[in-house]
């Protein structure tokens, strides 16, 4: 079992909410859910139960027909599965909770009966088909739960160094270009494998590229196989498909018609909705007006989508074959590609802002006198104030759109950052971070 900040959470939420909400994991099929839930349960009861609404036994199911009654219910729910549940030491784990909307309504009672904890995990939790009959229960505290994130990745392959970024960033100077240089392959290891515990694992167990990639694809089409079942046009995969293709061509924003190949329909909209309610992608919204609180002038109709997982994406950007070769995976990590990776780079630092339960946000507004735009890859809010935030795959490159954004909203920017392969530095107002200084960047706003 890897560590994962999600344990943290939990704990928070045992010790101090657990006698009056239920715990709900949500997040992506594949992220950790379930194996965070039950190595909690372990780690922190004297016994737990776990019920798989996926993969569930007759006489369990049949135990829910008196949950209006919740003394018959323990006493079957305890019979049927052969372990015994203790007051106020033990946690029944609803797992995949989607599948069982009554048990997820009756949630409500349960925790107000108060003998035991409660965690539930679901993918694709919010899609209207699995909740249109229920009322949602109002004592529910939900937990985000993302792909690995950089430091839980390097907590699992057994690199101890990032507590020394931490301080290379704090300390503020240029750590060398040889040792940046280490550090920057490091972090594409990350952004070729991912942060999918399985992915992680077949890395973490000496397995090759091309091995890894095959857990990747494996994982893709679960997703797609799940966007089947909730829609058997096809066209929710094909959504989830043309993400890596609008990055790279540096579309303003996503375009549905894109994806599916026709005008967009009112039944298109839905298929987004159920898209994101999915978890494996990330929205990144446009901003009209950056000198107001970023939430509030976001236009939730222009935005962007990345995907969750960095290593998905790796894989997908490589998808020209059945299987990837495992050159590319090389010239990755040897910052040898041809191509102009920026994208990439930016599905990363987005899969990051994510992972550090921030919002996505973006602005971008037209040149004078030009069709062109300025555009600025991500904003972030720090107290009053707005960071601007660029990417960049290799060098510094052109950086005119952060310039001119500062000038214009002068009186509402902090700090402004442009986030590539080199080393820390400045250029005029602009402070230069490697990315792999991200998450610290992140912990310091």
């Amino acid at each position: 079992m890897f560590k994962r900040k999600a344990f943290d959470k939990l704990k928070y939420w045992k010790d101090n909410r657990a006698p009056k909400y239920a715990v709900l994991l949500e997040g992506a099929r594949r992220v950790g859910k379930t194996t965070i839930a039950e190595e909690f349960a372990k780690q922190e009861y004297r016994s737990y139960i776990k019920i798989d609404f996926a993969n569930i036994t007759k006489d369990v199911y049949d135990a829910f027909d008196d949950i209006a009654n919740p003394d018959i219910f323990f006493l079957r729910l305890q019979t049927a599965t052969g372990i015994t549940l203790y007051r106020r030491e033990s946690v029944i784990i609803f797992d995949e909770i989607q599948l069982m909307p009554k048990a997820r309504q009756a949630i409500k009672y349960l925790v107000a009966d108060g003998r035991y904890d409660y965690i539930e995990t679901g993918s694709l939790i919010s899609i209207k088909k699995n909740v249109k009959d229920i009322v949602l229960p109002s004592e529910e505290m939900k937990i985000p739960i993302y792909p690995m994130d950089y430091e839980e990745f390097m907590w699992a392959i057994g690199n101890d160094t990032y507590h020394v970024l931490r301080e290379l960033y704090q300390y503020g100077k240029p750590v060398g270009n040889s040792l940046n240089r280490k550090l920057m392959r490091d972090f594409r290891i990350y952004m070729a494998v991912g942060g999918m515990p399985q992915a992680v694992v077949a890395y973490a167990e000496g397995k090759n590229f091309t091995e890894i990639d095959e857990v990747k694809r494996e994982i893709i089409d679960l997703y797609k196989d799940d966007f089947f079942k909730i829609d058997n046009s096809g066209l929710i995969g094909r959504m989830y498909d043309s993400i890596p293709g609008q990055l790279a061509i540096d579309k303003r924003s996503y375009v549905i018609s894109a994806a599916t190949g026709k005008k967009k329909i009112d039944k298109d909209q839905e298929r987004l909705y159920d898209l994101l309610d999915s978890k494996t992608v990330l929205p990144c919204y446009n901003v009209h007006n950056p000198s107001i609180a970023l939430s509030q002038t976001m236009d939730s109709d222009v935005f962007k989508l990345y995907l969750a997982d960095t290593g998905l994406f790796t894989t997908m950007i490589f998808n020209s074959s059945k299987e990837t070769d495992s050159g590319i995976y090389t010239k990755l990590l040897s910052d040898s590609l041809p191509a102009d990776l920026g994208y990439l780079y930016e599905n990363a630092v987005a899969q990051l802002i994510s992972s550090a339960d921030r919002e996505l946000y973006y602005h971008t507004w037209e040149k004078e006198n030009s069709s062109h735009y300025y555009e600025v890859d991500f904003l972030l809010s720090s107290k009053t104030k707005i960071v601007p935030l660029e990417v960049k795959s290799s060098g510094l490159g052109k950086h005119e759109s952060i310039t001119v954004f500062q000038k214009k909203y002068s009186k509402h920017v902090a700090d402004q950052i442009l986030l590539s392969q080199k080393d820390i530095g400045n250029a005029g107002m602009l402070k230069l971070y490697p990315v792999y200084m991200l998450p610290f960047i992140l912990e310091e706003l």
